[in-house]
């Protein structure tokens, strides 16, 4: 000190602490109903924003006001200096932290609204976060008087060891930049791997994309494995897709009634059953002459690809009750056996056939 407290001093720096706290409750308060404000808007970025405010300013204000309340007080050059060092490193902490949750909070938006689902892909929000973090760090460094030349250098020496060490984690991180920046799998698709895996892409993190099965399980792939491996894509081009299910009728039936039959019991479903298409046209096609019965494949429209089950559930159902109705026979598979003095003649059934076709005859000794 360059001189003794008064009581001057005290009473001016409790004002100057005071009304650093004062703004902080105002600039609070202010940021509430800010906050109340950005809810009603569509635009999400907004509230993250306010959000990353309500962070730093309160806390700045009272930064402020310690900063003053310091300034006032005759204190030497080097309480100073360690208390404004103090106080800006506190500031910058602050502004780091805000400034991660808003740029990450940003990030999570747009991707977000890019992929038109609630997931979101936490590998560019966690890469944001951390790049912002760092640099925050940096600046502390700086100032504090702390070179960061020399911890760059080192950095860049040993990364290599680093990414020689984790060349794997590494493989996995650039597989999943890869997948979203490519659009190839964003979270909220359907997809099926050629190993059998298939359900909701969840999530795709710096490490691997998780996935929701139908039955309610996760499953974990690795970004790398997920990157190299086929896969069918059940949400591009669009969403809505067509299923294919195959029937038949007996030889005797009347084609003409069966496709007409068919397609209103098609209209029906699409136009009742949750999921389905109404637009969708209906189709019925004829394609084989089978053993016992002709063969035909009927095409349905539905929403997204787990909808089809329940379309097939009540199409058939439905289906079937108005062929017995309008008495159109579905002819069972069958196996006839005869006995010819002594031989038993036996149905061949042929490797890929439907209905069993030939026969053939074994002569009993």
């Amino acid at each position: 000190m360059t001189r003794t407290l008064t009581l001057h001093d005290y009473v001016v720096a409790g004002i100057a602490l005071a009304a650093g706290l004062l703004a902080a409750f105002v600039l609070r308060v202010g940021l509430r109903w800010l906050g109340k404000q950005a809810d009603r808007t569509r635009w999400g970025g907004d509230d993250v924003i306010v959000d990353g405010l309500r962070t730093v300013l309160p806390w700045a204000a009272v930064l402020g006001g310690a900063a003053a309340s310091g300034a006032v007080l005759p204190l030497t050059r080097t309480v100073q200096r360690h208390v404004n060092q103090t106080l800006t490193v506190l500031l910058i902490v602050a502004a780091t932290v805000a400034a991660a949750r808003v740029v990450a909070g940003l990030v999570r938006t747009v991707t977000e609204s890019r992929s038109g689902v609630a997931g979101s892909a936490t590998i560019f929000v966690n890469i944001t976060r951390v790049v912002v973090l760092a640099i925050g760090f940096l600046v502390v460094l700086q100032t504090l008087g702390i070179s960061i030349a020399p911890m760059l250098t080192a950095l860049g020496v040993g990364g290599l060891a680093v990414a020689l060490a984790l060349q794997d984690t590494l493989a996995n991180l650039f597989a999943g930049i890869h997948i979203l920046a490519s659009k190839t799998v964003q979270p909220g698709d359907y997809i099926r791997l050629s190993s059998g895996e298939e359900g909701y892409v969840t999530d795709v993190n710096w490490r691997q994309t998780t996935i929701r099965s139908l039955t309610n399980n996760l499953i974990i792939i690795p970004n790398g494995q997920l990157a190299g491996t086929n896969m069918t894509n059940y949400n591009h081009p669009e969403q809505e897709l067509t299923i294919l299910l195959q029937a038949g009728v007996a030889y005797d039936s009347d084609l003409e009634h069966v496709e007409r039959v068919t397609v209103e019991v098609i209209a029906e479903v699409m136009r009742e059953i949750t999921g389905a298409l109404p637009e969708h046209e209906p189709a019925v096609r004829f394609h084989t002459f089978g053993d016992s019965r002709i063969n035909f494949t009927i095409i349905l429209g539905v929403g997204e690809f787990s909808d089809q089950y329940r379309i097939k559930h009540e199409f058939i159902k439905r289906l079937h009750r108005r062929y017995r109705a309008e008495g159109i026979r579905i002819p069972a598979p069958t196996r006839t056996v005869s006995l010819e003095q002594g031989a038993v003649v036996i149905p061949q059934q042929r490797a890929g056939a439907a209905e069993p076709g030939e026969v053939s005859s074994a002569r009993l000794d």
